[in-house]
């Protein structure tokens, strides 16, 4: 397992809030209440391993295969419905959405090999991720790959908490299947949207792992 590059910052910034707070309080309190001193130092110390395993990126053995459409994200799958695409396509399209919680690894990675058609960021709302106007509502970053068994559109979704999108993505970029799509800082959402009648392989409500699960065959 190692640790995200976007995590480096974060981390470094709550390891000297850590190590500030428990300085102040064995300093300042140790004395007249030792034991309310080791009290903050344990619940700091569980939010400091909170937020670093946070940007974990465990190592994993990828689904490669032309023919597979693997899951972009860690989580659990709360949608599965035909919509109308309003943003890209403007047709019906079988949706599928990842919620990330907190607790999940939020490194997102390309369901396919392919070339980028389409990279757009929208500015929006923090709805809650499993909210179904966060789709359309929230801040949110679409890109849209194809490749000659089609196209498909991935969509990573601020919610409530997670207010930073990161993507690596720009058109005309080639990028290999499972690689490294972009990174969500807290909970969130990602929604793939698919061709109709796509052979699933995920069902609602099952937790998936990026990179691992096969979400759906061409």
């Amino acid at each position: 397992m190692t640790i995200h590059k976007e995590g480096y910052r974060t981390i470094v910034i709550c390891a000297i809030i850590f190590a500030l707070i428990n300085l102040a309080s064995f300093y300042f309190i140790s004395f007249q209440a030792p034991a309310l001193s080791w009290v903050i130092f344990i619940i700091t110390f569980g939010l400091l391993l909170f937020i670093i395993s946070f940007f974990r990126v465990p190592a994993r053995v990828p689904s490669i295969n032309e023919n597979y459409i693997v899951c972009p994200a860690d989580g659990k799958v709360v949608v599965i419905e035909e919509i109308t695409d309003v943003e890209y396509y403007h047709d019906r399209r079988l949706q599928v959405s990842i919620f990330m919680s907190p607790a999940n690894v939020h490194r997102n990675v390309n369901p396919v090999s392919g070339d980028v058609i389409y990279s757009q960021y929208h500015k929006g709302k923090y709805l809650v991720a499993w909210n179904p106007k966060s789709s359309t509502e929230n801040e949110r970053h679409s890109v849209v790959i194809k490749n000659p068994k089609g196209s498909l559109l991935v969509k990573q979704i601020a919610g409530a908490l997670a207010k930073r999108i990161i993507n690596y993505l720009a058109p005309g970029q080639k990028v290999e299947q499972c690689a490294e799509m972009g990174f969500i800082k807290f909970g969130s959402r990602v929604d793939v949207l698919l061709p109709p009648g796509t052979a699933l392989k995920v069902g609602l409500n099952q937790m998936v792992k990026g990179g691992v699960t096969v979400l759906a065959e061409w």
